[in-house]
């Protein structure tokens, strides 16, 4: 949980000696106020159920299962987009400087569990669930010709086959990919990052032969679940259009989202991969990294096969959609989570969504494609079928509060304290926060911060600067230990990252967005602070989802397409989708006027930081 610090290093798993077990700890969540899960997430399994009347056969529900950094969850959603019940299971993870690892073979048995706890808890039988969906984080999967494993780990360690999403060990090959100039490289903001698939499939190649050799196929993590649950190997275009460089508008002359049919991959750039040394990833029509590809929601296969069917205690031929990116998922579960539905298809070109977790993307869509520098995109129906998405994001939001928590002198108390309270320390600090702004009479909660200013890019800046090798930075240091000085620190680094993405919203309506609305879901959307300083940083009401679980109801709603319950994904998510609390920016104009000279300081510190990385390298030049 935030505030509580591992004991173990960074070259064990952080699930230790629990790793293989996935046995429920059932726990029903009292508070709201919760934050994100980062790898430092304890050992336990969530549970919750709001449980409806009694099931019947003729029920129609959806299961949405996501794959994120530190659990499995799966959701399970009614015909009106409500949830009846869900279960998360840890997942195992390796961390050893850059390389972050994870095992595909320990994912499927935490899905396997999620599911089957959740359907228990929610009391829905098997038979009952119409459609499935996988969303999950964006990393990579190496397995050979028989779907086993193939080692991606300096190790050797066969099960760690997965390069996960968050992982930095590819920087030298994202320069080397980005000194070629291709053309695809426009439509992902001008650059690849370390974080996106061809780096890695290079540092791969470069370091790893024998691994190379063996891999039969390269799959991102949610493409890999609905292999392992249909035996269809197509290919999302979410995944390959976000992190693999394929060109998705390749098929907009070619057919429409209601064809749903497999279709050839026709959008890979072949002397891309030839230029930067992966061309025999072109060999058997792009057999490794994709033959065919399909919108999102698309009915894989003939649906679970036998196995998976009985390894998830669900039904064989269950339809299956083709997957979404974890964060994608969520912009389809909020995308349409107002207070009154809007029939202009417009409309909804001017919200953005902030999928806030251990990291933040902010999501907008755009009828007319959008090219702007330092910002992934534009990605043709990579989210929503038939619009062009542009995709910001910062690599370490909800790890980066965990990171200042944890590491402060002050943190065991507060954690401790917590704990006898049954609270979080987000609560703990928000309350202090408070109790502060009263006792030292400063006008508003933010005026706090006057003297402490944070830039986050503690892992780079992934938008949209697009610096992998930028630098955080804390201005305003004192030798005060107190828990008065730690909740000061907190608060301007939820500043710091609300600058970020202010930073992110007015660089892509300078360059054609016109974004006016914002809607946020994960787990820093609970944070009540977290959410009212974005909307009196950034000057947008901010809509929280009626139903808090959004990337589940994302991946529900892909089961829900595949199903044919729904004609396409919008209407779906139209159905499915309800808005819940709206924040308002603050009306205080001396608010605007201090955020408007931190954001000013803010924008300074990176410029800093740039002179400064040029003084250096003339010195030792």
């Amino acid at each position: 949980m935030p505030g509580e610090g591992r004991t173990q290093s960074d070259t064990t798993p952080l699930l230790g000696k629990h790793k293989q077990q996935h046995h429920p700890i059932i726990r029903f969540h009292s508070s709201p106020s919760a934050c994100s899960h980062s790898i430092s997430s304890p050992l336990f399994l969530e549970m919750a159920a709001a449980i409806s009347s009694s099931p019947t056969s003729r029920r129609f529900v959806f299961l949405g299962i996501d794959v994120g950094t530190g659990s499995a969850r799966a959701g399970l959603f009614d015909e009106q987009g409500k949830l009846l019940g869900y279960a998360s299971s840890p997942i195992q993870i390796w961390k050893e400087g850059d390389c972050i690892e994870q095992s595909s073979t320990d994912i499927w048995h935490a899905v396997c569990s999620a599911v089957k706890s959740a359907c228990s808890h929610a009391k829905v039988e098997g038979e009952e669930v119409k459609g499935i969906g996988f969303a999950a984080t964006c990393s990579l999967v190496a397995v050979d010709a028989d779907g086993s494993p193939v080692t991606v780990s300096w190790s050797g360690d066969s099960r760690r086959n997965i390069i996960v999403w968050m992982d930095h060990r590819a920087v030298k090959q994202a320069e080397k990919i980005n000194s070629c100039n291709s053309p695809v490289l426009q439509y992902c903001g001008g650059s690849v990052s370390p974080e996106m698939q061809p780096p890695k499939l290079l540092w791969v190649k470069e370091n790893l032969q024998e691994s190379w050799s063996m891999a039969f196929r390269w799959m991102d993590l949610s493409d890999w679940l609905s292999y392992r649950a249909t035996g269809d190997d197509t290919r999302s275009l979410c995944t390959t259009v976000c992190k693999w460089t394929y060109l998705g508008h390749a098929h907009m002359q070619q057919m429409n989202e209601r064809d749903s049919r497999d279709m050839e991959a026709c959008g890979w750039d072949d002397d891309f991969w030839e230029e930067i040394g992966l061309g025999d990833l072109i060999e058997g029509h792009h057999a490794k990294i994709g033959r065919s590809v399909a919108f999102p929601g698309h009915a894989l296969g003939s649906g679970l096969t036998p196995a998976a069917a009985k390894e998830l205690g669900l039904v064989a031929g269950t339809p299956v959609g083709t997957s979404l990116i974890d964060a994608h998922a969520g912009g389809v579960g909020v995308m349409e989570s107002l207070h009154e539905k809007e029939d202009d298809n417009e409309a909804i070109c001017r919200r953005m969504v902030l999928v806030c977790g251990t990291s933040t993307c902010h999501m907008a869509v755009s009828r007319d494609k959008l090219f702007i520098p330092g910002v992934w995109g534009p990605f043709w129906s990579a989210m929503i079928p038939e619009y062009w998405l542009t995709e910001g994001g910062q690599s370490a939001t909800g790890a980066l509060l965990d990171y200042i928590i944890e590491n402060h002198v002050a943190s065991p108390r507060l954690a401790n304290r917590a704990a006898s309270q049954k609270t979080s320390v987000f609560v703990l600090l928000n309350n202090m926060l408070e109790s502060m702004m009263r006792e030292m009479q400063s006008p508003f909660i933010a005026a706090l911060t006057e003297d402490t200013h944070v830039l986050p890019d503690f892992h780079g800046n992934r938008s949209p600067v697009a610096d992998p090798k930028a630098k955080g930075v804390v201005f305003g240091l004192s030798l005060d230990p107190s828990e008065q000085q730690l909740a000061r620190l907190y608060l301007a680094t939820v500043q710091g990252i609300a600058y970020g993405t202010r930073h992110i919203v007015e660089h892509c309506n300078a360059n054609g967005h016109k974004i006016d609305t914002l809607l946020a879901c994960g787990g820093l959307s609970k944070n009540p602070l977290f959410i009212q300083e974005h909307a009196d940083i950034i000057g947008c009401p901010i809509i929280l989802p009626r139903e808090s679980e959004s990337v589940l109801l994302g991946a529900a709603i892909l089961g829900a397409v595949a199903a044919k319950k729904y004609i396409c994904l919008k209407e779906a998510m139209k159905a499915l989708s309800a808005a819940g609390q709206a924040i308002h920016p603050s009306t205080d104009p001396r608010v605007k006027k201090y955020h408007d000279a931190k954001y000013r300081i803010f924008r300074e510190l990176y410029e800093q930081q740039l002179s400064q990385r040029s003084i250096m390298a003339q010195a030792l030049a």
